[in-house]
């Protein structure tokens, strides 16, 4: 899987071209050009990360188009899957992939899988306060702070900050950890990325929330958390991560993201029931070509997430027999 992804991030670095390509979209991308005739409600249902980006996306689509509404509802990503199945979502947003199962219930039902468009990217970071001076921990010791099972294969479970070799008032410091709850996309993503498929401790401090797991970290000089790079705020710091012992550390920053070098990016997905050959409804299409124009990937930025390329953008609509 991480693989998979850091291929198709490469994509955009090669397309755009450009060492800050997070801060500058593609030129290749265009605006988006309203068409006439567009009306009727979208709801979505899904990621709680995604919640801000679909916001912005319906804003800007409602300004063209301002007899539409959109009701949005973002719980988490594992709401995603059975809303689509059950035909009360017309768009499901996952910060993770649909597994198996979500998969054959949705095919089961229809006769044909749900189509996962790439929308934007995003690095799921490991937030500590602002005043922690730690520099750099690889995947295997974010493993051993926040899995009960180790399956990253550090040797010793890690409780302090001294553990990570920090020194003076966090020499004997007890780590303090936030996290998603199940239903999230991010729990999901970061169990199976970071911690190897491992199970959490049970002291990981369930949040509801992707903002509230950075404001659990930022009001604990210990604290500890995971959540996507655009709910940063001046109170946490991004750790620098390596994808293993000896590795190079690299921050969470735009062109790490893009060269697949940061351990832990990922795309952000929307899913949406479309039967392969048919053609799509005209609302359903006119908000995903919002979403691939020049305009959407602006949302995307505006959100503190990255945009995708036009060469993604055009592949994406092309899923769904959109030109």
């Amino acid at each position: 899987m991480r693989k998979k992804v850091a291929k198709l991030l490469a994509t955009c670095l090669l397309v755009v071209g450009l060492p800050t390509v997070g801060l500058a979209l593609d030129p290749a991308l265009k605006p988006y050009t309203p068409v006439s005739g567009i009306s009727g409600t979208l709801k979505s249902i899904g990621s709680d990360s995604m919640n801000n980006e679909m916001t912005l996306w319906a804003e800007g689509f409602l300004s063209f188009y301002p007899n539409v509404q959109i009701e949005i509802e973002g719980k988490g990503s594992g709401t995603a899957p059975t809303a689509l199945v059950s035909g009360t979502a017309h768009f499901g947003p996952m910060s993770r992939p649909m597994k198996g199962k979500e998969l054959d219930d949705f095919e089961k039902r229809y006769g044909y899988k749900p189509t996962e468009l790439n929308t934007s990217i995003d690095m799921l970071a490991v937030y500590v306060h602002k005043d922690n001076p730690i520099q750099c921990l690889t995947l295997q010791q974010v493993d051993a702070i926040f899995s009960k099972t180790r399956r990253g294969g550090n040797a010793d479970n890690i409780r302090t900050w001294g553990d990570v070799g920090l020194t003076g008032q966090f020499a004997n410091l007890p780590i303090s950890l936030y996290g998603r709850n199940s239903a999230s996309g991010t729990y999901g993503f970061f169990k199976d990325n970071a911690l190897f498929g491992g199970d959490y401790k049970d002291e990981v401090k369930e949040q509801p929330g992707s903002s509230s797991v950075v404001q659990g970290v930022a009001s604990e000089l210990a604290g500890i958390g995971y959540s996507g790079i655009g709910y940063m705020t001046a109170d946490v710091r991004a750790v620098p991560l390596a994808g293993g012992p000896g590795e190079q550390c690299y921050a969470a920053a735009a062109e790490n993201a893009y060269t697949g070098n940061y351990p832990l990016a990922r795309f952000l997905m929307v899913y949406t029931n479309y039967k392969p050959g048919s053609t799509i409804d005209p609302l359903r299409r006119e908000f995903t070509r919002y979403i691939f124009s020049r305009n959407g990937q602006e949302d995307v930025v505006r959100d503190g997430y990255f945009p995708v390329s036009n060469v993604i953008a055009q592949e994406q609509l092309q899923k769904l027999g959109v030109k």
